[in-house]
């Protein structure tokens, strides 16, 4: 019978995605220009891009704190782009990536995680997160970890 929960690699990096200091996370306010606009945080840009409508979308953009971000873009009355569960892995890829870009730090600051499993620890994220029981997706930390590895092969090339 296996473990309730999952063992984790002994040199795992846990964080908080919603960590306004955590340079890793979608709320750390490392601002970026993508699809023709500044964008104050990860978090904002994601949210953006759940909706097509572009006065929505600004609204998103200008929100003053990314948490506020997170809730206009979780608003249920708005209509989502069709195809969002398609896209948003990508969404949340190029944002990270870009912000990398941006923000040479962070992105020397990733690099230096080396192979470690960088885990979204969010109690009740299963889609981005471990999840409570470790059990989740853990696809922020899949993100972050193939945005490691490109950034890793731009730097083997130059």
């Amino acid at each position: 019978m296996p473990p309730l929960f999952p063992n984790d690699p002994a040199d795992a990096l846990f964080f908080s995605r919603s960590d306004v200091y955590q340079p890793f996370g979608t709320f750390s306010q490392h601002s970026f220009f993508l699809e023709a606009a500044e964008w104050p945080s990860v978090e904002h840009y994601y949210q953006a891009m759940k909706f097509e409508d572009p006065l929505y979308r600004e609204r998103i953009r200008l929100a003053d704190h990314p948490k506020k971000a997170r809730r206009l873009g979780r608003n249920r009355w708005k209509k989502r782009r069709k195809d969002w569960r398609q896209v948003k892995v990508t969404v949340m890829t190029r944002g990270v990536y870009t912000k990398c870009r941006t923000w040479p730090a962070i992105a020397e600051a990733l690099l230096a995680t080396g192979d470690k499993k960088l885990v979204e620890n969010s109690t009740y994220d299963y889609f981005w997160g471990c999840g409570r029981d470790r059990r989740g997706d853990n696809r922020y930390g899949t993100v972050l970890m193939s945005v490691r590895a490109k950034l890793r092969e731009e730097q083997e090339i130059s």
